[in-house]
């Protein structure tokens, strides 16, 4: 605790624009939170993964609220997760507790490939929200040939929640331009504006993998991710 690095860490979390989280404990150091990224906690993370052979995974975990299953996989540290816990034990439920049957639920890590070979490995956290923003991600890549990191920090919606109650509202992001906003008011749209980069709209990462076997990665602004290259 009383090492120079270590001190010189703790100094660097003191800044005169903002307060820090309660009370970091000693021998925790957070990454430092820019005014982009939220500091909100989750239970989801995600990761998209490519080696030097072009293997590709695209993986999710989830321990869905606090401390999920309740049980420790050996001596892993692994918390399984519990989305079983959306069963319903009405049978006429289209979530219907049945034997082999696997729960609906919201954990979607994706890869998208062309010509049988892996091109776009991607996902999200956000609860429900995450189709929306995986379609986005695909669009804007897609279609519209941004590179992955424009993709991931381009103004997001959502439709309805992310968790928690039912809701039928669209949100959008404080950087979508004024000129959608007015559009959608005028057709009669109720629309909620949110931060500039919300938390809600979910915390996307991606690689592409191009022709020439080059991987371009991306991390979401809205979160503490990173992209790292090797």
């Amino acid at each position: 605790l009383l090492s120079a690095p270590y001190l010189q860490d703790r100094r660097e979390m003191i800044t005169s624009n903002r307060s820090l989280p309660p009370s970091p404990e000693a021998g925790m150091v957070p990454k430092e939170t820019t005014a982009k990224s939220s500091s909100a906690g989750g239970d989801t993370c995600y990761l998209s993964v490519v080696d030097e052979n072009g293997l590709a995974v695209s993986m999710i975990q989830s321990i869905y609220y606090d401390f999920g299953s309740g049980i420790v996989a050996g001596d892993t540290g692994i918390i399984p997760q519990n989305r079983g816990s959306f069963f319903s034990l009405n049978p006429s439920h289209i979530n219907s507790l049945e034997p082999g049957k696997r729960t609906f639920h919201t954990l979607i890590p994706s890869l998208l490939t062309r010509d049988g070979k892996p091109w776009l490995v991607y996902g999200t956290m956000g609860g429900e929200g995450q189709p929306q923003t995986q379609a986005a991600l695909v669009t804007r890549i897609v279609d519209f040939g941004q590179d992955v990191q424009t993709a991931i920090e381009s103004p997001r919606w959502l439709f309805g929640r992310t968790w928690g109650e039912e809701s039928r509202s669209l949100s959008l992001e404080g950087r979508v331009p004024d000129n959608i906003l007015d559009e959608l008011q005028q057709r009669g749209q109720p629309v909620a504006v949110g931060r500039d980069y919300d938390d809600n709209m979910g915390h996307a990462a991606a690689i592409k993998i191009t022709s020439e076997g080059i991987l371009e990665g991306g991390a979401d602004p809205r979160s503490d991710g990173s992209a790292v290259g090797y």
